[in-house]
């Protein structure tokens, strides 16, 4: 909105054109999306007090879970509307990559919100039936992965880069709906997995944000995009704002997610949050650069799969408990140990993928 309103602007006054700048909308996406979390972080709390929506605990968890119980839940309703207003205000929306990643994260965040409502407010502990929460998250991967795949049909759209090869650049064809719908499904789910602890999910969100918002940046740029030899796709720059939007949204609920966390996201914030990265990333046709810097929600993924799968073969587990988090907490780490070498890893992990990009 404030896009198109600075761009009437410039007729009249040359000094507004600085905001119309992809870089300082984007700036300001960021400060305007932390500055919402902040001012309305702690009355969300309270209304969430208020309405006694409180966090349900796993009996079969850690002891020292125990104390949580009650903590206020569903925050990721303060997420989502931070990044929905911020993104509104300063993106261009004319440009259909915003209403894409828009679409997937209010979708994916109205499906773990019905979630959440059944498990803390209806008391239903199983939440959404798995085979319907699954069903709507595919249906909202779906409608994008064709619509993309109609829009850009052998196009850079629906190539596929991959890392270290700068000439390996197939088309995917009808295989791209497939990848396409198994990175938004796969990252929202992964994103819900990690959130377990305090902070642990927010931060490398924030972090693989942060770098998906340098790659579209550059794959919106000409040359930049030349440089990197990766496909310049038109619409991608503006996915800047959104990723940034994420990064001011997630520090904002930091602030009051930290250890001791004040309130926890919810599965409204995770699968959101989730299916936003995923989404992004096939916009800008980097799911491995996602497989790279999501290194963690990976991880936390991977260590739940090995673990069922072990105990249905073998009839053995292979950590003290899944996801991987819970494992360390049961060998004696601290919360906040397990949490902050988790994000130093995250960390790392973005750093490597984006030194992908030029190592090609």
């Amino acid at each position: 909105m404030l896009f198109w309103a600075f761009s009437l602007l410039v007729k009249y006054e040359t000094f507004f054109n600085v905001f119309t700048s992809l870089t300082v909308r984007a700036i300001l996406a960021l400060f305007t999306a932390l500055i919402i979390s902040l001012a309305m972080g702690q009355k969300v709390i309270d209304w969430l007090q208020k309405l006694q929506i409180g966090q349900v605990v796993r009996n079969d968890g850690p002891e020292s879970h125990l104390s949580k119980k009650g903590t206020p839940t569903m925050g990721g309703t303060l997420i989502l509307s931070s990044i929905t207003i911020s993104v509104l205000l300063w993106a261009n929306l004319t440009n259909p990559y915003v209403w894409t990643a828009l679409f997937v994260l209010i979708g994916y965040g109205i499906v773990g919100f019905v979630d959440d409502y059944l498990k803390v407010v209806r008391k239903n502990t199983a939440g959404l039936v798995a085979r319907w929460k699954y069903f709507w998250q595919s249906v909202i991967a779906l409608i994008v992965a064709f619509g993309l795949y109609i829009y850009g049909k052998d196009t850079e759209v629906t190539a596929l880069v991959v890392p270290f090869f700068k000439d390996v650049v197939p088309q995917l064809g009808l295989f791209f709906v497939l990848l396409a719908y198994f990175v938004v499904v796969g990252a929202g789910n992964a994103v819900n997995l990690t959130d377990g602890l305090d902070g642990l999910a927010i931060m490398p969100t924030i972090f693989v944000a942060g770098g998906f918002a340098l790659v579209a940046w550059a794959t919106g740029n000409v040359s930049f995009a030349k440089e990197l030899d990766i496909p310049y796709i038109q619409y991608s720059g503006e996915l800047m704002i959104v990723c940034m939007a994420i990064v001011g949204a997630g520090l904002g609920f930091l602030w009051f997610n930290t250890y001791p966390a004040m309130v926890f996201m919810g599965d409204v914030g995770s699968l959101a949050l989730g299916g936003v990265l995923g989404v992004i990333s096939v916009l800008l046709r980097q799911e491995f650069l996602l497989l790279i810097m999501g290194g963690i929600f990976v991880i936390e993924t991977l260590s739940v799969i090995l673990q069922v799968g072990s105990f249905k073969l073998r009839g053995k587990r292979i950590f003290r408990m899944a996801p991987i988090h819970h494992h360390y907490e049961l060998k004696g780490w601290p919360e906040p140990r397990v949490i902050v070498r988790f994000w130093i890893i995250s960390l790392m992990l973005v750093l490597i993928g984006l030194l992908t990009l030029k190592l090609r």
